[in-house]
């Protein structure tokens, strides 16, 4: 072995400084947003449903944006592209705590979306896609379960500041606080490619060995183009669409517990072990993608959700059967940072990968709309979730036969010659 071979891998210094950003933007930012709700309508005197609709501003936002983001990440310098988009989220997200009215919130959705897009949904993958030619699902395994552990982190602090500090201050803090760490991280470590540092992807030594033609590595796959031509590109939309609106139900499992009879300490407990699975699975999702594939990752995790549903259906007896249940669902929460990226590289390789995945993406943002107030209406009309959870049921079933008829779709873009190489 060269002394080269034995030196750590910048793709992995590249992981921890996507780590850092992409977490303290997901778990610093926006899943801290609710702990500000309450102090917020009690002190400005609005309701709770006229706060809130700028989750919806956001979301409009996101999904007309995702699109664009794809094409600025593939033509613009990514670390320039970055550090804007941190500006632009955390800069939102402290400006909070200087509004006086509703329409503050709604004016700053628009910046805090915009620069979300990049850091939230699009960084991540991209720059893993570019940099992992190996251990590429166990990449994702780990950003999706750093996310996870710095909103663990994230939760209790930002409550303690807003406890000690109020909520304007608190709001500053925190969106500063993202800003200095994260652009010092993005400026120092994180590069668009590899070949910027004269470098080859990470385990591409190993595959040239492996008898593979050198000169695919760069350039594999579909245009957007072609992509948006083939059956497989809307499966993939599909697909996204029902595992994040399955994930979505998350935020109704403690009120789907207390309406079966259980107290709020219970339901605690149990958010616990969902938010272990979400950790666990992350990993575990991560390191199967590289083992058996996509695809067979995909089906599996389908069918633990199927099981997961089918527990809450006609087996609530008890913490036992109930926490496993939730756990599992945590495992399906956490399919959606590695199992997305994982399915596009496979489907459609990397030629446009920005593009086509920032664009099936849309599937993400359009349930983020549409799924959470409908099992809300739902437990509104019926009086339970039941009929959530079959619907559930039905979206899994669903996502197993899109990612099945998405790969023969594949096939028939390999057939008619678009794809340049191999499967992935």
């Amino acid at each position: 072995m060269s002394e080269s071979n034995k030196k750590i891998h910048y793709a992995w210094w590249v992981l921890l400084g996507v780590c850092i950003f992409v977490g303290l933007g997901k778990g610093a930012l926006n899943n801290v947003a609710s702990l500000f709700l309450t102090p917020i309508t009690e002190d400005l005197g609005v309701g709770m449903g006229e706060l809130t609709l700028y989750f919806s501003v956001s979301a409009v936002i996101t999904m007309v944006f995702l699109p664009i983001g794809g094409k600025l990440m593939a033509k613009f310098n990514t670390r320039l592209v970055l550090i804007v988009a941190v500006i632009l989220q955390a800069g939102a997200f402290a400006l909070f705590g200087v509004m006086q009215s509703v329409w503050g919130w709604y004016l700053m959705a628009i910046p805090l979306a915009v620069g979300g897009v990049f850091i939230t949904v699009i960084a991540g993958p991209v720059l893993i896609n570019q940099w992992f030619k190996k251990k590429n699902g166990l990449a994702l395994g780990i950003l999706s379960a750093a996310g996870g552990a710095v909103g663990a982190i994230a939760q209790p602090v930002v409550g303690g500041l807003i406890a000690g500090q109020g909520w304007r201050t608190s709001y500053f803090i925190v969106g500063l606080a993202v800003m200095i760490i994260a652009v010092p991280i993005i400026f120092l470590i994180v590069r668009q490619s590899p070949e910027e540092m004269g470098l080859q992807p990470y385990g591409m030594e190993e595959t040239e060995q492996g008898g593979n033609d050198k000169h695919e590595s760069g350039e594999q796959g579909v245009t957007m183009a072609a992509a948006k031509k083939s059956s497989a590109f809307y499966l993939l939309v599909v697909f996204f669409f029902f595992v994040t609106s399955i994930a979505s139900f998350s935020m109704h499992i403690p009120t789907y517990l207390i309406n079966k009879g259980f107290d709020v300490t219970f339901a605690g407990n149990v958010m616990g072990l969902f938010m272990t699975g979400v950790l666990v699975g992350s990993l575990v999702i991560g390191m199967m993608i590289d083992k058996i594939g996509s695809r067979n990752t995909a089906l599996f995790t389908m069918v633990i959700g199927i099981l997961a549903i089918c527990m809450l259906l006609f087996l609530t007896y008890g913490f036992f059967s109930i926490g496993l249940a939730v756990g599992l669902l945590g495992v399906v929460s956490a399919s959606i940072g590695t199992l997305g990226p994982a399915l596009t590289t496979a489907l459609f390789g990397n030629k446009e990968y920005s593009q086509i995945y920032s664009t099936a993406s849309l599937g993400l943002a359009i349930s983020s709309i549409v799924a959470l107030p409908a099992y809300g209406f739902i437990y509104d009309f019926t009086g339970s979730y039941t009929t959530a959870l079959y619907a559930i049921l039905i979206m899994f079933i669903c996502n197993i036969a899109c990612v099945i008829a998405a790969f023969k779709g594949k096939n028939k873009l390999q057939q008619k010659g678009f794809w340049t190489s191999n499967e992935v």
